[in-house]
């Protein structure tokens, strides 16, 4: 059975955005999970329960979403990466390595960036960098429709996009409890953080190459949106950075196939390398 934590709830420092929930599990060297859009913490279950026996896991609600407070209606990425560090200022945790899914992705990337010495180590999973033109005019179309319309008009649309078409009944189970969260995420904080989502693709384009910690980009090569060339380039302008590109994979790798991504993603943070098995592609091993 997955685990159940409590969340903690607390209000970050003078200045920040609001209260922050957080779960916590473990003991040793820390690491934060941070979510996708329109999730929350609980997506993070079978991590924490892989990690909590060697790790400090700390996985948190993003602005908007589970119990944490919603953002401002202008808010930008900055104002995420803010909430990251107060909330690591809050447990005293100096350094921690971060692992971020699609959104998370960009937010742990962005603060690698602006606070360079809190960071051991990142993972992006499914991180959504530099948009086409086309692209980006789909998110927006999609941030638009979460504006007027709400969750449920984009709910759909957004679970082929994550798994792929329901064939077969294909992550039937998965497919239904992400359903279940999106319904159940506060319409406003949504439609806000999508906004932020849409338009930050370029937030890391031209810095990559001032990323000075070691850091591992992951996708699903079946993933259209968060792409296989994304993490590529990201990988190739990281001067410490890896690129691993998962068969057979969607959006949604590190629910439906957690055994082969946890491997992965431990490995990674507990010894700064890969398994052996692994293709990879970027600049150096760490």
């Amino acid at each position: 059975m997955p685990i159940q934590l409590p969340r903690r709830i607390a209000s970050t420092a003078s200045g920040a955005p609001g209260a922050t929930a957080w779960l916590e599990a473990g003991r040793g060297p820390p690491v934060i999970l941070i979510h996708g859009v329109g999730l929350s913490a609980d997506v993070w279950t079978r991590q924490i329960e892989a990690f909590a026996p060697s790790l400090k896991v700390i996985a948190y609600d993003t602005l908007g979403h589970g119990r944490s407070a919603l953002p401002p209606e202008n808010a930008g990425l900055d104002l995420y990466v803010d909430q990251l560090v107060q909330l690591m200022d809050g447990l005293e945790l100096p350094r921690a390595s971060f692992v971020g899914h699609s959104m998370g992705a960009m937010i742990a990337t962005a603060a690698a960036l602006s606070v360079p010495g809190r960071v051991d180590r990142l993972v992006a999973l499914n991180a959504v960098h530099d948009r086409t033109p086309e692209q980006r005019a789909r998110a927006l179309k999609r941030a638009d429709l979460l504006d007027r319309d709400g969750a449920a008009a984009t709910s759909e649309d957004a679970l082929e996009r994550w798994f792929g078409p329901a064939i077969k009944g294909a992550f039937a189970q998965e497919r239904a409890q992400v359903r279940r969260w999106l319904a159940a995420a506060d319409a406003t904080g949504y439609a806000r953080a999508y906004r932020v989502f849409a338009t930050s693709d370029g937030t890391c384009v031209g810095r990559l190459e001032k990323l000075s910690c070691p850091a591992l980009f992951v996708t699903g090569d079946l993933d259209f949106h968060s792409t296989p060339a994304m993490s590529l380039a990201m990988a190739a302008a990281a001067p410490l950075g890896q690129a691993v590109i998962l068969p057979g994979q969607r959006h949604m790798a590190a629910f439906v196939a957690p055994d082969m991504c946890n491997r992965i993603i431990l490995e990674f943070l507990q010894n700064g390398t890969l398994p052996s098995d692994m293709v990879t592609s970027g600049n150096e091993r760490t």
